[in-house]
């Protein structure tokens, strides 16, 4: 290989390593070991210093990484404590945070405490300044007062600091002002500005997202030195780039100056490796589905396009897939979306005091593990309950090289379950699957039917160490005709790093009913944003034919809560074709969302945003060789007993080796297709058959 491509993704259970020639797309190397979740580095620098020789080190051009730090900053994980952070903003806007919005997660508890602000009241500062809401200046900024600011910054060893003003998004004049005085004040210091960060109106969610930014910087910035140093000490001079929420890759330096863009970085590469493969079968509506070994997602490309929201919040409670408004801390930022629920494959299966058998959220995680993997763990899992009935190999996972234990799965069901609740074993776990799979079906009707579209109209794309263990039964239970396991399950989120574009979103608060906006200014408002994508991608590497930019608005109805995001790349704003044509726009998204429009009601503009792509050359995928309808006779690799709920039993059951497939081969349920990362189940009732990459497309017989 003359040019190496590497992508490195870091799961709660397991670390996924892609090792690619970067010319062909062909994979060198795929690598599946247990995450090291106390120095998440750790295991990377190991597995690439075992599998890259002396002469390919210098010979990696790209590295690409999906990591979940951000996430785990806020979610208490070892050694990630947030570090001291100050806010700095307008006198008598000092309690912005603590007032926020009056949303209740729980609202019939009368125990329910809001979480506590990000920045203690102690480091909340206040300056002289006001600018009003059309960016009129009507109090100066009396850039003195930071004098005695820095002083007590200074003594409280303070390691960032957010600068968030009333009314910026109209006038940053004052925040770069402060930024700029507090740079020459104390030098190289982590500074988190709204008008760079979240130059939106909602002056709580605005300063909640420079404050989260803030906090994020000094822990996003030591682990990515720690990286990049670890990766010069392997002799890999690479640029790395890192998986950000909106489905985009940047530069390592610029995640450094914005972490915020990175709190769902983990998640999103499989949702871009699916819109890749969407688009690879030239297939409108796609819904994703990935299953691991901590967590279970739900995601939809819809005519090829990633489907994308702007409200999240960062170390919220998730209760059924969504997140309970008001239990975390507001991001104002572009994140794909999905739905996300606690059932991997180490999803711990618990009774509770009433005899419920319940399924997660706790996770097994890679330390100890479910109990089969024989590291002392000794709760039951989902991973338990599937070896137990005979759908994984008793022999090992990953090419049988992950040794686990049958007899520890069983013992560990029975003790925990089974005597509990007076089951034999078979029902104990037949309760588990079925628990879990009615928890992941949630998620996908989440991200369907409660989005307005209908799940029978995609088609599910099952991937996750986990995913095609359980995607027929989500199928079936959601009436969906078909689904694609790709070639490398296991791995696809890793994958989707290679597909992954540079991508980079601005944004420009505008606010104005739509009989009101001078288009012409808006050209020129778009144009300002695209210079900034432009410069960022060059500074990336990425020349102009390279680049593409897409334009979206933000719109609502005039006095309306919260708006709806529409893309309008294909709009052209300066004619009255094209502002009915964003009329029309509006009223279909609002129609499939919440079900009814309002004819008479004026609609406002309130953002307009680009995302600026730099476009990568994408790998492809090679065609395998043709066979006859029947498998040849060597990928039988044997029979074993497994458990199917549609037969109430065991049955001996073929089990097929994924690498020996054809295409054109079709193969009747039930049946087991192992390969290294994953495992498929073909139930009676359905089929499976082999496209010519390799594909399987699992149906209804």
């Amino acid at each position: 290989m003359k040019q190496i491509s590497i992508g490195i993704d870091i799961g709660g259970t397991f670390t996924d390593i892609i090792i690619q020639d970067k010319e062909t797309g062909r994979l060198h190397k795929q690598i599946k070991v247990a995450t090291t979740p106390k120095n998440p580095e750790e295991a990377i620098i190991q597995s690439l210093n075992e599998e890259l020789t002396n002469e390919e080190k210098p010979n990696v051009k790209q590295l690409y990484h999906a990591t979940t730090i951000a996430t785990n900053a806020f979610l208490g994980q070892v050694k990630l404590e947030l570090p001291k952070s100050a806010l700095i903003t307008t006198k008598g806007f000092r309690d912005v945070l603590e007032i926020g919005r009056q949303c209740r997660a729980a609202l019939y508890d009368f125990f329910f405490e809001r979480p506590s602000p990000i920045i203690p009241r102690r480091y909340r500062f206040e300056i002289s300044e006001r600018i009003d809401s059309q960016g009129q200046v009507l109090l100066p900024l009396q850039i003195n007062d930071l004098d005695a600011i820095i002083e007590t910054i200074r003594k409280e060893e303070v390691n960032s600091i957010a600068i968030s003003l009333l009314h910026s998004y109209r006038n940053a004049n004052h925040e770069k002002e402060i930024k700029n005085y507090l740079k020459k004040k104390l030098g190289d210091f982590y500074l988190s500005a709204s008008y760079e960060v979240s130059p939106e109106h909602r002056e709580f969610e605005r300063t909640s997202t420079t404050a989260i930014n803030a906090v994020l910087m000094p822990i996003v910035s030591r682990y990515v030195k720690s990286l990049t140093d670890s990766f010069t000490d392997l002799q890999i001079d690479a640029p790395l780039f890192i998986m950000q929420s909106n489905g985009g890759v940047s530069k390592s330096e610029q995640i450094q100056q914005l972490p915020v863009s990175i709190i769902e970085s983990g998640p999103s590469a499989g949702v871009v490796a699916s819109r890749f493969l969407a688009e690879f079968l030239d297939l409108p509506n796609l819904l994703s589905f990935d299953m691991g070994g901590t967590t279970a997602k739900a995601g939809t490309i819809i005519n090829e396009a990633i489907t994308l929201t702007s409200e999240y919040e960062v170390g919220g409670e998730v209760h059924s897939g969504r997140i309970k408004k008001g239990s975390g801390y507001p991001a104002r930022f572009p994140f794909i979306d999905l739905a996300e629920i606690s059932s991997g494959g180490g999803s711990i299966a618990w009774v509770d005091q009433g005899n419920a058998l319940k399924v997660g959220p706790i996770s097994a995680g890679s330390d100890p593990g479910p109990a089969c993997y024989g590291r002392n763990g000794e709760n039951p899992t989902i991973t338990d309950a599937n070896l137990y009935f005979g759908r994984l190999n008793p022999k090992g996972l990953l090419d049988k090289t992950f040794p686990i234990h049958p007899d520890l799965a069983e013992k560990s069901i029975k003790q925990k379950v089974s005597a509990l609740l007076n089951l034999d074993t078979i029902e104990s776990t037949l309760g588990i699957i079925k628990i879990a799979n009615i928890n992941m079906s949630r998620i996908l009707r989440i991200v369907t039917i409660e989005r307005g579209l209908d799940p029978r109209d995609f088609v599910l794309l099952a991937f996750g160490g986990a995913g095609p263990l359980h995607s027929c039964a989500l199928a079936s239970e959601l009436e969906i005709k078909e689904i694609i396991v790709p070639n490398n399950p296991g791995l696809f989120s890793t994958m989707g790093l290679l597909y992954t574009d540079a991508k980079h979103t601005y944004v420009k608060s505008i606010r104005k009913k739509l009989a009101d906006i001078d288009y012409k200014e808006l050209e020129t408002f778009y144009g300002e944003l695209q210079n900034k994508g432009s410069n960022i991608l060059k500074e990336e590497g990425f020349i102009e034919k390279n680049m593409v930019h897409q334009r979206f608005v933000d719109l609502r109805y005039s006095g309306q809560g919260f708006e709806l995001l529409i893309p309008i790349s294909d709009v052209n704003l300066n004619n009255k074709n094209g502002i009915e044509q964003l009329y029309k726009l509006f009223c279909y998204k609002h129609k499939a969302i919440y079900g009814y429009v309002l004819d008479d009601e004026e609609i406002e503009m309130v953002n307009i945003r680009i995302n600026s792509i730099g476009v990568i050359k994408k790998p492809t995928l090679t065609k395998i060789t043709k066979g006859k309808q029947k498998p040849l006779e060597e990928a039988h690799v044997e029979t074993r007993d497994v458990y199917f709920e549609q037969l109430k039993d065991f049955k001996p059951t073929p089990i097929l080796n994924r690498g020996m497939l054809e295409a054109n081969n079709v193969i009747v349920g039930p049946v087991i297709i192992e390969q290294y990362d994953t495992t498929t189940v073909v139930p009676p009732g359905w089929k499976a058959s082999i496209d010519v990459f390799g594909l399987i497309h699992l149906t209804r017989k």
